[in-house]
C-alpha cells in the first residue's frame, strides 16, 4: 500500500495531511502529486468526480507557493461557486502549517466590492469562477502577470456551461511560461482545443478509461410511460425510505414544479435552479448538506460542482440531451470509494439511447422493475416491525405492564400484532395499495422486450481485469460487440458468469473461446447448464480443454 509519506511532501504539508486523517492516496493522487511536485510540466489529469482531484493539484500547489513573495502565483478556475468554495476550504487545510500563504475565492453572487478589497490586499492563490474573475480583470482589481500555475478544474463542465470566451480571455492575460494543470472527467473536443492552445507537450494521466463510468456506481433504468414518471419516482423513494439523493430535470420549471409536488405529498424536498438568488441557493444547499432535505431537485447547470458526501441515489427524470451530462449527473453519487445508484426513468422508445450510453461509458445499465404498490406497502410495514423489534423499552412504562397485560390478555399474539400494525399504517402507506400498476408501454402498445439474454461462462475474473467496467471493456474489445449487448455480470476471483444478448452470444464464443489471454487459453461456454450440472461440486473440474484444443 502506497502512503502519502512516499510522495515527497514536505513536513508542514505532511502534518496537514495527517491532521485531515488521510492515509492512502487515491489513484490520481499517487500518480499526479510526485510529478507536479518535482517537475515544471503542463499536466492533464482525466478522472471522474469524487476521485480526489483537489488534493492531486492542491497539495503540490500548497507546497510550491513561495509565501515570502507577495504576488498572486497560482490561479484555479472552477465552474461554480460551490466548487470554488470547496477548493478554497481544502487548500486552506492543506496549507494550514504554512501560515503566510493567503488564499482568496472570488465568485458571482457575492459582494464584488468586498472581493476587490481583499484581492488588492494581496493573495498567493486565487480561486475563481470564470465570469467573476473576468469582471475583476476589467476593473483592474487583480494582477495575473506573475501567475506560475494555472489550474482548470472540471474543465469539461466549464466549457459545457459556456465559459469558453472567459477562459480564453483569462489565460491570454497570464504569462506564457506558466504551467497549466487541467483536470477533467471527460475529454471532449473543446477541452482538447484548450490543451492544444495553452499547453506545451503536456503529460497526460488517465485514471480509468476515458469517458468511462465510475465502477462504484450501479447504473439502472426503469421503463415507464412519461405520464407515470412522478408516481414511479415516488415508488422508488418510498421503497427505500433512507434515500438521500438528487433528482435531475431538464428545465427550471420542471425542477420547481416537481419540488412543489413532492413537498405537498410530504417529502423533504426542494429545488435548485437558475431562477434562485444566491442567498436562496445557499439556503437550499445548507438544508441539503445538513440532511433537512432528503431529496434535492436540480437542473444540470444548477447542480454543477455540488460535492456532498454519501449521496445514495441519483434519479434522472429524463435522459439529458447532451449525453456527457449523464456522467456529471451520475457522478454526484459513488464518490470517494462509496457505492451509489443512478436510475434513469426512461420511456421504451428511449432504449436505443440507453444502449448508446452503455457503449459510451463501457458500463452495463441494468433494467429494474418499478416497485409495485403492494411491494412498497409491505416494505414500509416491515420497516415498522423492525423498528418495533429494536425499540428500547421505556422505564416509565414498566409499572403499567401488569395492567396493560390484563387489558390485552384476551388477544392472541397474532391479533395483537395485527392491531399494532394497523395502527402504524398512515394514509400514505394505504395509498400505495390503491395505486395503479405502472406498465412500461404507450397506450395501445406493448413495451418492447429486451433481447432474450443468454448466460455465458469465461475463465477470467476479478484478479485478471479491473472490476466490471474492466471486464466489459475486455469482452467488448475482443469480441467486437457493443456494451449494450451485455447484461448482468457475476464475477468471482477466477471466473465470471455474464449475460449477453442471444444473437451476440455465438460471436462472443467464436472470438474468445480458445484464444489466449495473459499466457493461458480462454474458455467460454454457456453458463447456466453448467451451473445446474455442477451445483454443489467444484466448478469445471477436469474441463480444462477449450474446443480449439480438442
Amino acid at each position: 500500500m502506497q502512503t502519502f509519506e512516499a510522495l515527497g511532501l514536505s513536513q508542514p504539508i505532511m502534518e496537514a495531511v495527517q491532521a485531515l486523517g488521510f492515509t492512502e492516496p487515491t489513484a490520481i493522487q499517487s500518480q499526479a502529486i510526485p510529478r507536479l511536485l518535482q517537475e515544471d510540466v503542463d499536466f492533464i489529469g482525466l478522472a471522474q468526480t469524487g476521485t480526489g482531484k483537489t488534493a492531486a493539484f492542491g497539495l503540490p500547489l500548497a507546497e510550491r507557493i513561495d509565501e515570502a513573495l507577495p504576488l498572486t502565483q497560482a490561479l484555479i478556475l472552477a465552474p461554480t461557486r460551490e466548487l470554488c468554495l470547496q477548493i478554497t476550504t481544502e487548500l486552506a487545510q492543506f496549507a494550514r502549517y504554512r501560515k503566510q500563504v493567503r488564499i482568496l475565492a472570488v465568485y458571482g453572487g457575492a459582494d464584488i466590492h468586498k472581493q476587490i478589497r481583499e484581492a488588492r490586499q494581496g493573495v498567493h492563490i486565487l480561486v475563481a469562477t470564470p465570469g467573476r474573475l473576468r469582471d475583476l480583470m476589467r476593473r483592474k482589481a487583480v494582477n495575473l502577470q506573475h501567475i506560475r500555475f494555472a489550474v482548470l478544474d472540471e474543465a469539461d463542465e466549464m466549457l459545457n456551461m459556456g465559459f469558453k470566451e472567459e477562459i480564453d480571455e483569462i489565460l491570454q492575460e497570464t504569462p506564457e511560461e506558466k504551467m497549466v494543470w487541467l483536470f477533467s472527467a471527460t475529454m471532449p473536443a473543446e477541452v482538447r482545443r484548450i490543451s492544444e492552445e495553452y499547453m506545451s507537450d503536456p503529460f497526460e494521466l488517465s485514471v480509468g478509461v476515458k469517458n468511462t463510468a465510475n465502477a462504484d456506481i450501479d447504473h439502472q433504468y426503469a421503463l415507464v410511460r412519461p405520464s407515470d414518471k412522478y408516481l414511479a419516482l415516488r415508488r422508488f423513494l418510498d421503497y427505500s425510505p433512507d434515500t438521500y439523493g438528487i433528482v435531475f430535470c431538464r428545465t427550471r420549471r420542471e425542477a420547481s414544479e416537481l419540488a412543489e409536488q413532492l413537498t405537498k405529498d410530504g417529502y423533504n424536498a426542494d429545488a435548485l435552479h437558475g431562477d434562485l438568488s444566491q442567498s436562496q441557493r445557499d439556503r437550499v444547499m445548507a438544508r441539503f448538506r445538513s440532511r433537512q432535505l432528503k431529496v434535492l431537485i436540480a437542473t444540470d447547470v444548477a447542480a454543477r460542482g455540488i460535492d456532498v458526501d454519501n449521496i445514495s441515489h441519483v434519479f434522472h427524470l429524463n435522459i439529458p440531451e447532451d449525453l456527457n451530462f449523464y456522467t456529471h449527473r451520475a457522478g454526484r453519487t459513488g464518490r470517494a470509494g462509496r457505492k451509489g445508484t443512478s436510475i434513469l426513468l426512461a420511456s421504451p422508445r428511449e432504449l436505443s439511447i440507453i444502449r448508446r450510453l452503455e457503449s459510451r461509458l463501457k458500463a452495463p445499465f441494468t433494467p429494474v422493475d418499478i416497485p409495485s404498490g403492494q411491494e412498497v406497502f409491505e416494505k414500509r410495514l416491515m420497516g415498522f416491525v423492525q423498528r418495533l423489534k429494536n425499540a428500547e423499552p421505556h422505564e416509565a412504562i414498566a409499572p403499567l405492564l401488569p395492567a396493560m397485560a390484563s387489558e390485552l390478555e384476551h388477544l392472541s399474539k397474532e391479533e395483537l400484532i395485527h392491531k399494532l400494525a394497523s395502527m402504524a399504517m398512515r394514509p400514505a402507506m394505504l395509498a400505495h395499495l390503491k395505486d395503479k400498476s405502472l406498465p412500461a408501454r404507450e397506450k395501445g402498445k406493448a413495451a418492447p422486450a429486451l433481447q432474450k439474454p443468454k448466460e455465458l461462462f469465461i475463465n477470467v475474473g476479478a484478479m485478471d481485469v479491473d472490476g466490471k467496467a474492466g471486464f466489459l471493456s475486455f469482452i467488448c474489445g475482443l469480441s467486437r460487440i457493443p456494451g449494450g449487448a451485455i447484461g448482468k455480470i457475476d464475477m468471482s476471483s477466477k471466473h465470471t458468469f455474464f449475460q449477453v444478448n442471444e444473437d451476440a452470444a455465438p460471436q462472443v464464443i467464436r472470438e474468445l473461446d480458445g484464444s489466449h489471454f495473459q499466457g493461458r487459453a480462454l474458455r467460454v461456454n454457456e453458463g447456466m447448464p453448467k451451473r445446474a450440472e455442477k451445483k454443489g461440486k467444484k466448478f469445471m473440474a477436469g474441463k480444462g480443454k477449450s474446443k480449439k484444443g480438442r
